[in-house]
């Protein structure tokens, strides 16, 4: 929760710079479909499209932004609204870090805050694989939140172990690794990493304080659309090339 209060005094500034608290502009915000969200991927093990997460996206001033929750609902107020939130559930959290992207994207702060679709997911796990070649040659990867084509990219070329939070991943055998239990096997397997790749989700769920301790002193690298926003503002490293 600290990071994201950091983000909401951090946002009301911008605001208040911009005055566009004056404005009284609308943010509304909405659950995606599946299809909305990712289009038709080849693989179909994405959490998407298994209905354990929705994507949901704020729209301001004809800006998007997106953030993935287990906890969505329409939403439709003003950007006073959003900052007097209190961000006491997933719900909540996933309406105030979707505006924040827009918000963002608006103001040319922030890009790639909407998730890529399609093919895309292949192509980024492909270049996850080249990015870390190039800037970290051979690390020992911790996954933090299961993103299939990452995974799958990523077991053929390192040493990698994955936690997740879904139930019916746990314990399960992907890509010839076991899915470790994220609430769990966090702690240990980022005791034993050199680079942890953590979902940004984590903003949304409230886990991502807690993970920028247990890592304290490795590699960290945020991925995809959801912490766009709070990786500017918290100047935190971020992997999400095929968002647009």
């Amino acid at each position: 929760m600290e990071e994201l209060l950091k983000a909401k005094k951090e946002l009301e500034k911008v605001i208040n710079e911009a005055d566009l608290r004056k404005e009284m502009v609308n943010v509304e915000a909405r659950p995606l479909t599946p299809d909305e969200a990712i289009g038709n991927p080849e693989r179909d093990d994405f959490p998407l499209l298994k209905g354990k997460e929705r994507l949901m996206q704020a729209e301001f001033m004809g800006s998007l932004g997106q953030a993935f929750t287990d906890m969505y609902g329409n939403f439709e107020g003003s950007i006073s609204d959003v900052l007097d939130m209190e961000l006491s559930t997933n719900y909540r959290r996933a309406i105030f870090v979707a505006s924040l992207n827009a918000v963002m994207r608006y103001l040319g702060l922030a890009e790639g805050t909407i998730h890529c679709k399609d093919e895309d997911p292949e192509e980024c796990g492909e270049k996850l694989v080249e990015f870390i070649s190039q800037n970290y040659g051979s690390p020992k990867i911790a996954l933090v939140g299961l993103q299939p084509a990452m995974a799958d990219h990523l077991a053929h070329k390192f040493e990698l172990r994955i936690v997740d939070l879904d139930p019916e991943n746990i314990g399960r055998e992907k890509f010839g690794l076991t899915i470790l239990d994220g609430n769990e096997d966090t702690e240990e397997i980022l005791r034993w990493c050199d680079l942890a790749l953590v979902t940004g989700t984590t903003a949304v769920c409230e886990t991502m304080e807690p993970i920028l301790k247990l890592a304290l002193g490795k590699e960290v690298i945020f991925y995809g659309v959801t912490i766009a926003g709070i990786a500017r503002l918290a100047g935190l490293r971020r992997f999400c090339p095929c968002s647009s």
